[in-house]
């Protein structure tokens, strides 16, 4: 692991202790970008990706969440945090002297995270494949949000995820919806057959 990386992972861990005294029990790095880091570094090494650049995209593509306080808007916030979190990752690396043109890659990941078929790099295409992959890796968590947070009763919960899910398999690489079409089809199986 690069120094960069270390300091941008201890930055990552700092504003999740604090999003979750503040603003959101819930533990965001343990719950959803961890495994996006580890889904992205599979992916890496299985497309010959810059893996810097990768895990650099997948630790930073959701700062713009971690960032926010209990005063801000949550869907202005959530709408547009690939645009802002791209923004911060851009100040971030700036102020660590990391090279100008791999933050413009990282930017890059960052903006370009919330689905592959925006991507024009592969280290792009590995961490929005690996963003999505993370919620096939957290069930739980979709359930959560849709039961809880929506508000849905039982049945409503399990239309949404079922579709949630079909939209973010939909949302894969055509590259990694063949890698990982069997895991999709048997969560499908698992949950709603």
């Amino acid at each position: 692991m690069t120094d960069i990386v270390k300091t941008i992972r201890e930055e990552i861990s700092r504003l999740n202790h604090k999003y979750m005294t503040e603003v959101q029990d819930y533990d965001f790095y343990n719950e959803h970008i961890r495994l996006v880091v580890n889904n992205a570094m599979v992916l890496a090494d299985k497309y010959d990706a810059d893996k810097d650049i990768v895990v650099l995209g997948a630790l930073l593509i959701d700062i713009a969440l971690l960032r926010r306080t209990i005063a801000d808007d949550y869907v202005v916030v959530k709408g547009d945090h690939h645009k802002i979190g791209a923004e911060i990752a851009v100040d971030m690396l700036e102020r660590l002297n990391y090279p100008e043109e791999k933050i413009e890659r990282v930017r890059k990941c960052v903006y370009n995270h919330r689905s592959s078929k925006n991507s024009t790099t592969i280290e792009e295409t590995c961490v929005a494949d690996a963003d999505i992959l993370a919620h096939f890796d957290n069930l739980p968590m979709l359930f959560q949000v849709a039961l809880v947070l929506k508000g849905m009763s039982l049945s409503e919960t399990r239309n949404e995820v079922k579709q949630w899910l079909a939209g973010d398999y939909d949302d894969l690489s055509e590259r990694t919806k063949i890698a990982f079409k069997d895991k999709y089809e048997n969560i499908v199986k698992i949950l709603f057959n």
